[in-house]
């Protein structure tokens, strides 16, 4: 049985998931059965292509390498989150985007996509990329997930508003192919979902074009909001920054124990575990409660915690 595991952010995040696998390889004791690690999302940022979660800051190329290298050794694939539904053709000549792509085109990495757009640009250009279709699809009809599945994607992560409506997800054909998103943060049936995807890929435009005008002065993400009033609710939302147990009555939630007693039987092996903006620690939590052996989190949270301290992963929660 193997119950794969899709985890964020191989980049502001790389030590705390290194950390991770070391400790999966040193203590396999700690882990539920089958439990294994698929692959790593996110982007390299300031990566103008990327959908989800606006993610700053500026990576070099030779941190690219050095990350790509590192997981890729390990049998695990980078899976970019290019998932931005804002983009034109203009777009597709990224500089930074496209540097990343040519590193990581070994034919282990994968993309999530989004825009059909860069989608046949990445088809063109990069074949060897594995694609996954995108949960920022909505798609939340069962009809149209289904002819969604039958596609030519790798992988297609399921709308998690459907998490819970078995009668949906049982009729799914190639269930394997398909991820169910277990731990997500974002109101059930928000009406917003779709608007905030949109504003996250505006924003994210912009700031990569912000960091190649003036590498120097630091992006005002106060004045991108002011200038889009039409998008406050979606500024003002704090979902993101739930924990895990504020999440846990949420009707989209996944517990473990559905993941071993119930959906693994009905034929899905592909889960992920969101939270590229989540602080470290509350990232650990649900590390923890998805993969770990109950009996074993109080031991595995210690060695966790060590181990970061000695590797200078201690990161300060930033909720500004």
């Amino acid at each position: 049985m193997k119950v794969r595991f899709h985890l964020p952010d191989f980049a502001r995040l790389f030590k705390f998931n290194s950390v991770f696998l070391t400790m999966m390889e040193n203590s396999p004791e700690f882990f539920r059965d089958g439990v294994e690690i698929a692959s790593i999302y996110g982007v390299f940022p300031p990566s103008m292509w990327n959908g989800g979660r606006v993610m700053h800051g500026m990576c070099h190329k030779d941190f690219v390498k050095g990350v790509t290298n590192y997981l890729n050794k390990k049998g695990i694939p980078l899976r970019f989150t290019f998932t931005n539904p804002m983009l034109e053709k203009k777009h597709l000549s990224d500089e930074f985007c496209n540097m990343v792509m040519h590193i990581a085109d070994n034919g282990l990495n994968e993309c999530i996509v989004m825009s059909p757009i860069l989608e046949d640009y990445i088809r063109k250009n990069y074949p060897n990329f594995k694609l996954t279709s995108s949960t920022c699809k909505r798609i939340t009809d069962p009809d149209t997930l289904y002819a969604e599945v039958e596609k030519d994607y790798h992988i297609v992560v399921i709308d998690y508003d459907l998490n819970n409506k078995f009668d949906i997800l049982e009729k799914i054909p190639n269930k394997e192919k398909c991820e169910i998103l277990v731990n997500a943060c974002c109101n059930p049936g928000c009406a917003n979902r779709s608007l905030h995807y949109q504003t996250i890929g505006i924003e994210q435009i912009a700031y990569a074009n912000h960091i190649r005008k003036y590498p120097n002065v630091p992006f005002d993400s106060n004045k991108f909001a002011a200038e889009h009033p039409e998008a406050k609710a979606i500024f003002e939302c704090k979902c993101e920054h739930r924990s895990l147990f504020d999440i846990k009555d949420l009707s989209t939630h996944i517990t473990p124990d559905d993941i071993w007693n119930k959906y693994v039987p009905m034929g899905f092996n592909q889960f992920k575990i969101e939270g590229r903006t989540f602080d470290m620690f509350n990232l650990m939590e649900h590390y923890l409660y998805y993969m770990v052996k109950p009996e074993c989190i109080e031991k595995a949270r210690l060695t966790f915690l060590r181990n970061l301290s000695l590797n200078g992963a201690i990161i300060i929660p930033d909720h500004s």
